[in-house]
């Protein structure tokens, strides 16, 4: 006898109300508490803290309204994480509290983004650099492996005490993403 295998979708696979609901209720005005949000640094204290923000913009170059954005970031002293969705913000932006990683072995400070959105199947990976870690920047083996022209759109720009990081899903300004 023949069976079939029936084939279900995966989380990856499923948009809309699924990630508002499960993922980031407090922030679509559901009742009842997310387990993570935009302020990674809850908790922690007597440390210097960061604003960052951004917006992801499609490839017509509009702000993608449904957009979920995750912050992980290990500088071997904090282990921090941090959601947030992109549809509740007027600008249709994204802002995360957490603190400046410090340089692990050398590396540049970077934080790691996953970018989960429509038409996706598969998350994207990117990370954030930061545009006063010039020195460290230069000397970083990854964001060296990057073309000279594109890294650019792996440094979040600081503006007073925040830092400002767009993503681009396509275009003349695409970000670089991962392959993970």
């Amino acid at each position: 006898m023949k069976t079939s295998a029936v084939k279900k979708q995966t989380p990856s696979q499923t948009i809309g109300p699924y990630f508002a609901y499960g993922l980031t209720p407090q922030q679509y005005g559901y009742d009842f508490d997310s387990w993570v949000d935009h302020d990674m640094v809850k908790g922690l204290d007597n440390v210097e803290t960061i604003t960052i923000t951004g917006t992801v913009y499609d490839g017509n170059a509009q702000p993608v309204d449904d957009a979920m954005i995750e912050l992980w970031q290990d500088d071997g002293v904090h282990k921090l994480f941090g959601r947030y969705g992109s549809g509740t913000d007027e600008g249709n932006t994204f802002t995360f509290k957490t603190i400046k990683p410090k340089s692990v072995n050398g590396q540049a400070p970077f934080i790691h983004v996953i970018l989960f959105m429509r038409g996706q199947l598969l998350h994207s990976y990117t990370r954030i650099y930061f545009a006063d870690e010039q020195q460290l920047n230069e000397t970083d083996a990854n964001l060296n492996a990057v073309d000279t022209d594109r890294k650019h759109t792996l440094i979040a720009e600081k503006k007073g005490d925040s830092y400002v990081f767009n993503i681009h899903m396509q275009g003349p300004n695409e970000t670089v993403f991962f392959e993970i």
